[in-house]
């Protein structure tokens, strides 16, 4: 089996996640511009020999769809209604809140950072019909913030 990639895409900022090559957890979770996104798919396919490509139907997805037909990955296109809601309640599960922000109740807590990764997980898990864990070495990285500035 080959690893997947989950994608929600935009036209500024992207989430981006990718399975291990058992499809059993998440390796890596990204939220990064456009551009940077790209490049990382890029990568992940000549390093880790994709096996495919989960594409949320939300904005810019008819570009991504192009894009990664002229790489050679293939597509599976998922719907993304509710799955920004679901996302931030995801987001708690894998991260539980500290702090202060446990004392809010979870419907009125927003995540500290862009959570664009975990909207990616769940349009995989939706496509996989199952829960995905994120491995003990999974890195989490927000670029879309420090690629602006």
């Amino acid at each position: 089996m080959k690893p997947l990639a989950g994608l929600d895409p935009g036209r500024s900022k992207c989430g981006l996640v990718l399975t291990d090559a058992s499809g059993q957890w998440i390796e890596q979770a990204l939220v990064l511009p456009a551009e940077s996104c790209r490049q990382q798919l890029e990568q992940w396919q000549q390093q880790n020999d994709l096996g495919g490509v989960i594409l949320g139907d939300g904005t810019g997805s008819s570009d991504w769809q192009q894009w990664l037909q002229t790489r050679a990955l293939p597509v599976s296109v998922v719907p993304e209604a509710g799955s920004t809601l679901a996302a931030r309640s995801r987001y708690w599960q894998l991260e539980p809140a500290r702090g202060w922000r446990r004392l809010l109740p979870q419907g009125l807590r927003l995540p500290p950072r862009d959570y664009d990764d975990v909207v990616a997980q769940l349009l995989l898990e939706q496509h996989l019909g199952r829960s995905l864990a994120r491995s003990q070495g999974c890195t989490n990285q927000n670029l879309a913030r420090t690629a602006k500035a």
